[in-house]
């Protein structure tokens, strides 16, 4: 399954980061912002030049020190359709230079329109008998609360194309709690009831290091909640947001992994992204800044996890 594939990936770099990419203007050099609109103007195409430019570079820097990256489709919808090619550009190049991909789309509908986001962004779209693949990303973020519904015409296409789901379970947003941690009858949480939804979503996808193909969203700034979902979902793999500029640290998500180091995967986007600028050095140094960012990222999860192991 996907997930094996991303676990492996883990192991061989020895480091459980994410590195998210969430571009904006404001977090990119001026060389790279005036070149790319020295040839397409202050534009929606000129920035989305700039976007790719940026990403490829930290790409680059980052391919052999992370096992994964993760685009917010967010960042790149908000520059139009030239963004959205950026997207689908920056996935591309990612999966040739072997990182695991996560598209964080969050999407979330029911029947032929849950069918349409899965074929956009994990499968296959059908042209008059010709199949193409539109985003071709390994992971796809979604929604689960519109229950099995929502689900199961991802994982229905995540069965046959290999490709594996984060579902929202416990987001690192303050507000998570307004929802998420309200009591069903019988005292049990709304993000653990979802959780165990996860498990059982999962059971038909499972893979062959004990984690299924429908993992978790839960944040790295609830660490009790982290530790309670890992000894309730024993075969759910965690995406953990919310780590560094959201607040949360290395020592907050411990919780989060198994015996052997693995069961999670945490990001970081700001934090990697605009390490130039928290370093200070010159914009032509930002992914190289990055990269030691990345490293140092690596340094404390690790110490945490203490080696990372197969099953």
């Amino acid at each position: 399954m996907a997930f094996d594939r991303l676990i492996e990936n883990i192991v061989k770099k020895q480091n459980p980061t994410v590195a998210g990419l969430d571009p904006k203007l404001a977090y990119i050099p001026e060389h790279i912002k005036s070149e790319a609109f020295a040839r397409c103007g202050k534009t929606l195409e000129g920035a989305a030049q700039a976007l790719w430019v940026y990403n490829k570079g930290l790409i680059d820097a980052l391919y052999d020190v992370v096992p994964a990256v993760k685009p917010q489709a967010a960042y790149y919808e908000m520059y139009g359709w030239q963004g959205v090619r950026t997207l689908e550009k920056t996935i591309k190049y990612a999966r040739e230079k072997g990182l695991f991909v996560i598209t964080d789309a969050k999407r979330n509908d029911i029947g032929t329109t849950m069918e349409a986001y899965a074929c956009a962004h994990l499968g296959v779209t059908d042209i008059d008998g010709e199949c193409v693949e539109a985003f071709g990303a390994d992971a796809l973020t979604v929604n689960g609360y519109l229950g099995s519904d929502g689900i199961k015409p991802v994982t229905d296409l995540a069965a046959k194309s290999d490709k594996g789901i984060f579902v929202l379970v416990k987001t690192s947003n303050p507000s998570s709690g307004e929802l998420q941690n309200l009591e069903l009858a019988g005292e049990e949480s709304i993000y653990l009831h979802m959780g165990k939804l996860c498990e059982r979503w999962g059971e038909e996808l499972m893979g062959k290091y004990g984690y299924s193909g429908v993992g978790a969203v839960v944040g790295a700034t609830y660490p009790e909640q982290l530790k309670e979902l890992r000894a309730e979902l024993s075969h759910t793999f965690f995406l953990v947001p919310g780590y560094g500029a959201q607040g949360g640290t290395a020592d907050d998500i411990a919780g989060a992994f198994d015996e052997n180091g693995l069961g999670a995967i945490v990001n970081s986007s700001r934090g990697i992204m605009c390490a130039w600028q928290k370093e200070g050095c010159d914009g032509s140094c930002y992914a190289q800044a990055a990269r030691r960012e990345a490293l140092n990222m690596k340094k404390l999860l690790t110490d945490v996890t203490g080696e990372i192991k197969l099953p």
